[in-house]
């Protein structure tokens, strides 16, 4: 018969044994291990990732890129580029949801890019100037000048072309008429051209 000392003795060496094999990743008799839930990291994005299935969250779309960027005094954006092989393209985003609409073709060529591309905001209202020609980017005159007008929801847009033209400087309203004048000035003549809601005019040289 074991003495009271020896079963405090026989006792403390099973809590070690068990303790060790706790220790070792819980190994049981029958070779069973033990899981856990571990808690992802969230992303710079605010999403979570998740390891213990290989499941990711998808991130935000990003925002895209443009030649031109404007915004309007109720909250929505216009963006536009110049797209190789397709021609200018433009794309707006929501004020409440802040969703970018889909791509939306304004003037389709093939002829290279010039450098410049001018957006500007009367109102709701949106003004584009665009131009396009060989070498033009690197210096060269445009053989293709783009006035353009978007109103209300965006979705249709005034266009004019103008072949064989040296572009559009500037854009401006013509008083309090919501009429837009674009113009261009040289020693010899005063170009313009005028859109109203009816769309555009004809172009006008006036010689100075």
């Amino acid at each position: 018969m074991r003495t009271h000392g020896e079963r405090l003795r026989a006792l403390a060496g099973a809590v070690l044994l068990l303790g060790g094999a706790v220790a070792c990743g819980g190994q049981g008799g029958r070779g069973a291990s033990a899981t856990g839930t571990a808690t992802a990291p969230a992303t710079a994005e605010g999403t979570t990732t998740g390891r213990g299935t290989g499941a990711q969250a998808s991130p935000a779309a990003p925002a895209p890129r443009f030649d031109a960027e404007i915004g309007l005094p109720d909250g929505r954006r216009v963006g536009m580029a110049y797209v190789e092989g397709r021609g200018l393209v433009e794309r707006h985003r929501d004020a409440d949801t802040g969703v970018w609409s889909a791509p939306r073709l304004v003037y389709a060529t093939a002829t290279d890019r010039c450098q410049s591309l001018t957006l500007k905001v009367f109102d709701a209202t949106v003004a584009v100037i665009a131009d396009w020609g060989d070498y033009c980017y690197d210096g060269e005159p445009p053989m293709e000048s783009l006035a353009a007008v978007g109103t209300a929801d965006l979705t249709r847009w005034d266009t004019k072309l103008t072949a064989s033209f040296d572009g559009w400087s500037k854009v401006a309203p013509v008083g309090s008429s919501g009429d837009l004048l674009f113009t261009r000035v040289s020693t010899e003549w005063l170009t313009r051209l005028r859109w109203s809601t009816d769309g555009f005019a004809e172009v006008e040289e006036i010689p100075r």
